[in-house]
């Protein structure tokens, strides 16, 4: 048996899956000459992280995107760290505790290039179990970790998040894409060996065998050289000082160019080919209804019903937040658009051309 290959997705009572748990991590480490010590080791320091991680229930469903997603608790008063993606654009999102408590939160800040957002709950909670996270740790390929996420929507209500056991392979740069496209960020990251970036996934935690917090688990993505699926975490240190700032309301994540304010319209989806569906809610989806033929939106492949969900790497919430991308463009430009088409992500490019 592989241990680093080995998951095991904790759905049971606590007594149960304490057991079943140790006795997983027993056989695996006798497979490779462990001991049974480091197994209650890893349950012990499983008992300590899970109070600290939440379901978080959002926007998705649509198309295949998945409405579900994973955070952690970075306050007692209910902060919470996750990855910046489409479950966010809402509102507000749903988040349950480990107690299996239902609460409501919203976005506070977020910072697409470190694929980062901070939620925070519309009503602030007291002594919630939560990580300090200058406590946090870096750690050297070779470390015994455990990855903690609620993939594949295991996880609902009180029953604990999956957890899964493996070996940090390398830390080095990330250059990857989900789907056809690059992801903003492009720091170090932690390779694993264990199949941690599931769908759901995004936003759970790697950890030591005693506990200590080591990264967040990032997005499902692909390699962009060998095309093949990549399992990373993303260091605390990294997302520690902005997570800071964003709590503490110092943080600014996109300046404005100073045009924003007095031409926030110079170009339209019209400009460029694209007629989208009518705009009749707040947070109408950004769905494509149809492409002028000779556009340069058909020369790059759009398609009627494609839903646009970022513009030059920006989330698009709606069609509102579509046109106010679009808006800040400038003549020369080049438009870089991803969209989800059945079950992919496919991206396409177009220039921007100066307006007679």
């Amino acid at each position: 048996m592989n241990p680093a290959a080995h998951m095991r997705l904790i759905t049971m009572s606590q007594p149960i899956r304490r057991l079943a748990l140790i006795a997983s991590l027993v056989l695996a480490f006798v497979a490779v000459g462990g001991t049974p010590a480091r197994a209650v080791a890893a349950d012990d320091a499983i008992d300590h992280v899970l109070p600290r991680i939440v379901k978080i229930f959002g926007a998705g469903g649509l198309r295949g995107l998945h409405a579900y997603g994973t955070g952690f608790l970075v306050s007692p008063t209910g902060h919470i760290v996750t990855v910046w993606n489409h479950v966010l654009d809402a509102e507000e999102v749903t988040v349950v505790l480990d107690t299996g408590r239902r609460v409501q939160a919203r976005v506070l800040s977020a910072e697409p290039q470190l694929d980062l957002a901070v939620l925070e709950l519309v009503e602030p909670a007291r002594d919630l179990p939560h990580f300090d996270l200058s406590q946090a740790t870096s750690v050297s390929p070779g470390t015994r970790v455990l990855g903690f996420s609620n993939m594949f929507k295991v996880a609902v209500g009180d029953e604990p998040v999956s957890v899964l056991h493996g070996v940090v392979a390398a830390k080095t740069r990330l250059a990857a894409r989900r789907g056809a496209f690059e992801i903003p960020y492009d720091g170090p990251v932690y390779v694993l060996d264990a199949i941690t970036n599931n769908p759901g996934a995004g936003g759970g935690v790697v950890a030591t065998y005693d506990g200590k917090l080591v990264g967040m688990i990032g997005r499902e993505v692909r390699n962009a050289e060998t095309n093949t699926w990549i399992n990373y975490a993303v260091p605390i240190e990294e997302l520690r000082e902005v997570v800071r700032k964003m709590i503490s309301g110092e943080y600014i994540a996109r300046e404005k160019k100073p045009d924003e304010e007095t031409n926030p319209r110079r170009y339209a989806a019209l400009d460029f080919g694209v007629v989208m569906v009518p705009d009749v809610l707040f947070r109408t989806p950004a769905y494509v209804y149809s492409v002028e033929p000779g556009s340069h939106a058909e020369k790059a492949g759009l398609r009627p019903d494609d839903l646009v969900l970022f513009v030059n790497d920006e989330l698009v919430h709606s069609i509102r937040t579509l046109e106010e991308e679009l808006g800040r463009l400038e003549a020369g430009d080049m438009l870089t658009v991803i969209v989800r088409r059945d079950r992919q992500l496919v991206t396409l490019q177009m220039p921007v051309e100066a307006k007679n």
